[in-house]
């Protein structure tokens, strides 16, 4: 009889039903609010955008594994996903040229090219994000005015409250429930904080993500919003601290799967949003940047919590 080694391994002794169509379902669904807020805010350009951007994904992802003799993986929704999310961080008179661009990158470059969904090493759709915001500056930076067709709020104009901020224009902000209701000059899926809030309560009712990235994001958004003398309710509730928190940070892929690591991940992202929104010159926005640094840091956070397999020898 040879001698044989026993190998311990951490097996996947939880059990549950989901699936990643399930997953990406609810994300989409989850959704679903702050889509029909941004065509009550923005009109039917912003639907016009968000349908093409996961049109767009959708195709690209299908025309990329056929080319490479892949098995077809459009069916797990997660390409629809991501061209949503796309848009979202579009505003509503973007070219769509431009944005069916950012979705070749999103899918093609940062998805794809690295082995498909979760092998990317970056949220796909904020490096696309990024990727416009650097090729098409002009265009990434141009809001639209915000039409109102809720009764009780006043449109404004196209100015951000985080480029208000900047200038100092203190007394042009909008009140806090134009805020609320998305009234305000922003990208499509950042606006509205209710519809974000509803898919938040959602997503955790269903388990799809725990609250510990998005809360302990936000916490810290106005932690240090406190100690550079902004008004919390402001730098949380305007950019896009919610959509980034609630629907990017939490990316199965690109985040830590521990307790501990998440909470040294958001707080990262926390610190990182509002160092840049604090010091950067001409952009005042800084959840894009945050959220794909700490992406890139994530593998190096993701081992803090992990617990010694039993029997298994500490590494």
């Amino acid at each position: 009889m040879t001698d044989r080694k026993l190998l311990v391994s951490v097996g996947p002794h939880i059990r549950s039903n989901a699936s990643t169509t399930s997953i990406m379902g609810d994300v989409l669904i989850a959704l679903l609010p702050a889509v029909v807020a941004s065509v009550l805010v923005f009109g039917t350009r912003a639907l016009l955008l968000e349908v093409v951007c996961v049109a767009s994904s959708v195709l690209f992802e299908y025309l990329f594994r056929r080319l490479l003799k892949r098995s077809n993986t459009i069916s797990d929704l997660s390409a629809a996903v991501t061209g949503l999310l796309l848009a979202f961080n579009l505003p509503a008179g973007f070219p769509i040229w431009m944005a069916i661009l950012g979705c070749f990158v999103a899918i093609v470059i940062v998805k794809q090219l690295f082995g498909g969904i979760g092998c990317n090493f970056a949220n796909p759709a904020i490096t696309g994000r990024i990727f416009l915001l650097i090729a098409f500056a002009g265009q990434m930076t141009t809001w639209p005015t915000a039409n109102s067709y809720i009764s009780g709020i006043d449109a404004v104009s196209g100015a951000t409250p985080l480029a208000l901020i900047k200038e100092g224009s203190i007394e042009a902000l909008p009140a806090v429930k134009n805020l609320l209701f998305g009234i305000r000059g922003g990208c499509l899926g950042e606006t509205c904080a209710i519809a974000l809030l509803i898919g938040f309560v959602y997503l955790v009712l269903r388990r799809v993500i725990t609250p510990t990235i998005p809360v302990v994001y936000v916490a810290t958004i106005a932690l240090m919003s406190l100690i550079l003398g902004y008004d919390p309710i402001y730098m949380i509730l305007t950019g896009g601290v919610l959509l980034g928190g609630i629907f990017m940070l939490t990316d199965y892929a690109t985040s830590p799967a521990t307790e501990l690591g998440k909470v040294v991940f958001a707080v990262g992202a926390g610190i990182i949003t509002m160092l840049i929104r604090n010091s950067s010159g001409g952009y005042p926005e800084g959840v894009s940047f945050a959220i794909l640094l700490m992406n890139i840091l994530c593998p190096y956070i993701a081992k803090l919590g992990h617990k010694k397999p039993f029997g298994g020898v500490a590494k």
